[in-house]
């Protein structure tokens, strides 16, 4: 990476010598480009690049705004044989100290558009606060994400070839609107965004060239044409978004304060409330996500081609059973939150085997649940097990679900619920669940996904008609612990939620020969029951993303990988979330 520094200046006296010492140390060289400044200024620019070596002063006869000096600069610094730029305004605004940690992130991701996320103080104009905020919507509809968490911040590392492509192809604007819109382009291109949090202060002694009326304007104007933008370049936007992703290296859909908005709705007017707000929302997620549209309607199919009877399907199936999965998954949601919050109580849930775990508990041993993402398993660990005051630990990855775990957090802080994270698990962790399940508490693992990173530590199982990939983690784990274990799926049937609950194995633990056979005997017959269920309750089958998907590392006719003891806690990927991911 060969870096330069860019910084526009337009009358802005105050703060530019000081920025220039602070920047010296850092050995960089400088693009400081006077946009038309007053005589008073152009001396001052002109003395501080005679003073400085580092730093070349390019100069515009007449102002032209703070999008056309950077577009300089940038321009300069890439024919002069740069890599990378780092935008820096001539106001002080920016926390110069944050300048290594930009420089380190570009140098991990040098294709990407490094940008500061301003954190604010007091002196912030809180018309300028609101009105950013206006911004991010119209930004997030334009790019249909949230990739771009802050798009007004000129504080970033430019990429320079591809904006260098992006000058050539198209104009851009020359004042306020340019920030958002380069990045919104840039993100159009398929540049990568990662934002850097950073401290921004307005000086009381200041200079703000934010024109109220004209720019806001032309920041309207620009927006609308992004919009018609993003329009046009819909069908390419909506084919390519996590194209060929695994389920586990896609982002969590949705941003906290929105999800927060619909928890808010609920404290206040229930689930009315919540629904009114909830399923624009969905149709929204619904039109924009087509990996999870396309997974649900394969899906769908596959029971309808299976059970051409089936009663909750259309036939053929069509998008609007599509939709009523999403809207199923929405009412999920809700019902998670009932449970999280002691709404629902025992005496609506059915749970006819509940004497199979109180007998197991009851032994002084404890048991592995084996769950998946169908139904609503909140209801079974949150109610029918919790409220008997059994113990339950729940092997996680809320990396992929932070935010809603955060707000069901704040809805019910008193939560008894033990959600054990397993983004690295080692001996230490297999330790700790030993403990529980000598103490005779539960440990619940999803069994039902792979992750991105299995490396052939998968089984392989017919599934609906076709092999499907399901990881070996969860039954290794579970012959480590070297206990009972069951398979327990809850389900919405006739208005109603019941709990299936059956034994699966006393224990997964044996000889070292024919461990593999055992774990993968116990496999298939999860996977047996997994579609039993699934196929009764489609519309409560969580999993949107291409199930059949095969493991890049693995290959059908070559069986699983030998399990040995040195490869049973080599892996982060031996337990799966039993949290919903990208949909929430």
């Amino acid at each position: 990476m060969k870096l330069a520094l860019i910084i526009p200046n337009y009358n802005h006296q105050q703060a530019i010598a000081d920025t220039l010492i602070a920047l010296a140390p850092l050995g960089l060289p400088c693009y400081l480009v006077n946009d038309g400044s007053n005589d008073e200024t152009r001396y001052l620019l002109q003395s501080l690049a005679d003073k400085y070596d580092w730093v070349t002063l390019l100069t515009h006869p007449f102002n032209r705004g703070k999008g056309a000096a950077v577009t300089t600069g940038l321009r300069a610094a890439y024919a002069d044989g740069y890599s990378h730029a780092l935008q820096i305004d001539a106001d002080g605004q920016h926390c110069l100290d944050d300048i290594p940690a930009m420089i380190e992130a570009a140098s991990e991701q040098p294709l990407a558009l490094i940008s500061g996320k301003p954190e604010y103080d007091e002196s912030v104009p809180k018309g300028r606060l609101y009105g950013r905020y206006i911004t991010h919507f119209w930004v997030w509809v334009e790019t249909l994400s949230f990739d771009i968490q802050d798009s007004m911040c000129g504080f970033r590392v430019y990429p320079l070839a591809a904006t260098e492509q992006l000058f050539k192809q198209q104009a851009l604007g020359e004042r306020m609107d340019f920030d958002i819109e380069i990045m919104v382009k840039l993100h159009w291109q398929g540049v990568p965004i990662k934002h850097i949090s950073t401290k921004v202060i307005y000086p009381e002694d200041g200079i703000s060239h934010f024109q109220g009326i004209k720019d806001n304007v032309r920041i309207s104007a620009m927006h609308t044409g992004l919009f018609f933008g993003m329009l046009k370049r819909l069908p390419q936007i909506l084919s390519k978004k996590n194209a060929n992703k695994h389920w586990s290296a896609m982002g969590e859909r949705g941003s906290y304060w929105g999800i927060k908005l619909i928890a808010d709705s609920y404290r206040l007017g229930g689930h009315w409330l919540c629904r009114a707000i909830m399923y624009p929302v969905i149709c929204y997620f619904f039109l924009t996500g087509v990996t999870a549209r396309n997974a649900s309607m394969d899906f769908l199919r596959r029971v309808k081609r299976k059970h051409p009877q089936h009663e909750q399907l259309s036939d053929p199936v069509t998008w609007r059973d599509s939709l009523k999965h999403f809207f199923a998954f929405g009412n999920a949601a809700l019902d998670r939150i009932d449970a999280w919050c002691d709404r629902i109580k025992l005496a609506q849930v059915d749970f006819p085997d509940r004497h199979v775990l109180a007998d197991q508990v009851a032994s002084g041993q404890g048991a592995v649940l084996l769950v998946s993402h169908l139904g609503n398993l909140e209801l079974c660990r949150a109610i029918s097990i919790h409220q008997q005051q059994v113990k339950v630990n729940v092997m996680v990855l809320t990396s992929h679900a932070e935010n809603f775990n955060n707000v069901l957090k704040q809805l019910n802080p008193n939560s008894g619920l033990n959600l054990i994270q397993v983004n690295e698990l080692g001996p230490s962790t297999a330790m700790l669940l030993q403990d529980k399940i000598a103490a005779g508490e539960l440990v619940v693992i999803a069994a039902d996904r792979t992750s991105s990173d299995t490396a052939g530590r998968v089984f392989y199982n017919d599934f609906i008609d076709q092999q499907a990939a399901f990881p070996q983690g969860p039954f290794i784990l579970a012959g480590l612990l070297d206990c009972p274990v069951y398979t327990m799926f809850c389900l919405q049937e006739h208005g109603r939620y019941r709990v299936h609950v059956e034994h699966l194995s006393d224990s997964l633990k044996g000889p070292r020969k024919g461990r593999t056979e055992r774990l993968a005997d116990a496999a298939t017959e999860y996977s047996r029951r997994l579609e039993h269920f699934a196929t009764q309750q489609p519309l409560q089958w969580f999993n949107f993303y291409d199930f059949w998907r095969r493991d890049e590392d693995s290959q059908r006719d070559s069986g699983p990988t030998e399990v040995t003891p040195s490869t049973e806690l080599s892996s982060p990927s031996h337990s799966s979330n039993p949290n919903f991911k990208q949909e929430q």
